[in-house]
């Protein structure tokens, strides 16, 4: 249903039952999917790529041209699953030919204020607080969440499952399964919560934490970590994860835990 103040490009494709409330633009190239709500004051530019049953709230722009001098007008999208949340004000830029398209997963909540940059890559079940900030070309896991006022350096990725705490400032790559914290940010231990909560045993959570310790706790670099970890532990999906993750880690991996003193 869209309303006649609305505005919205003959060239858009919109399911039959997305509702598109008053002073709402849709640009050409434009796809939303079934059981969509676009609020008000909605700016919804080319190259959008929008699932079923989203809500986007009042203010935010989704698929702007992205904020790189490098641009070229290339032919990109941004990508947004089904069922996300995109709260007031949130940007979402579009992709550059470094990887064509920015892209958020199915289930995730993006509060307030934040900004998703340009070829940044988010899984699903994500939970961005608000003014939380991705510059360009991260690559974010599933059931991320990073809380309020976060922000992340460009190319860093952090792995599923990862939780940062309000005002970090991410500089290196985080590991999945683990709390960050602190200035610099460092390991301060696994996100036990969030794995209980999404079903993990005690036995794996206990797993999970003797592969960090190893990492973290024992004064081993992180090459002789790992060959400690590959040698020692048990193969399981979890192990090998956080494996990958590591011999990935471009920028290298944030801090182990840091005393108080």
């Amino acid at each position: 249903m869209n309303q006649p103040l609305a505005y919205v490009h003959p060239g858009a494709k919109i399911a039959k039952n997305v509702v598109i409330e008053p002073f709402t633009t849709i640009h050409n190239n434009v796809t939303i999917g079934d059981g969509t709500w676009i609020g008000s004051n909605v700016t919804i530019m080319e190259g959008a790529r929008i699932g079923k049953n989203c809500n986007i709230f009042p203010g935010a722009v989704i698929s702007a041209v992205p904020q790189d001098l490098k641009f070229q007008d290339e032919e990109t999208t941004a990508d947004i699953g089904d069922n996300v949340t995109i709260r007031e004000y949130v940007t979402v830029n579009r992709g550059t030919v470094d990887r064509g398209k920015t892209v958020i997963g199915d289930n995730c909540l993006i509060m307030a204020y934040c900004h998703i940059a340009h070829d940044c890559i988010v899984g699903d079940h994500c939970i961005f607080s608000n003014n939380s900030t991705l510059a360009g070309h991260c690559t974010v896991g599933d059931y991320v969440i990073l809380a309020g006022m976060t922000a992340v350096h460009q190319f860093c990725m952090i792995g599923s499952h990862a939780f940062v705490t309000g005002g970090s400032l991410v500089r290196k790559d985080v590991p999945p399964f683990v709390k960050a914290a602190r200035e610099p940010l460092s390991y301060v231990g696994i996100n036990s919560i969030g794995l209980r909560r999404r079903g993990f045993s005690p036995e794996k959570i206990k797993e999970i934490q003797g592969i960090y310790r190893l990492l973290f706790q024992k004064n081993h670099n992180t090459s002789q970590a790992s060959s400690i970890i590959e040698a020692e532990m048990e193969a399981t999906p979890e192990r090998d994860e956080i494996l990958e993750f590591i011999k990935n880690a471009k920028r290298g991996i944030m801090k182990g835990y840091l005393s108080n003193s």
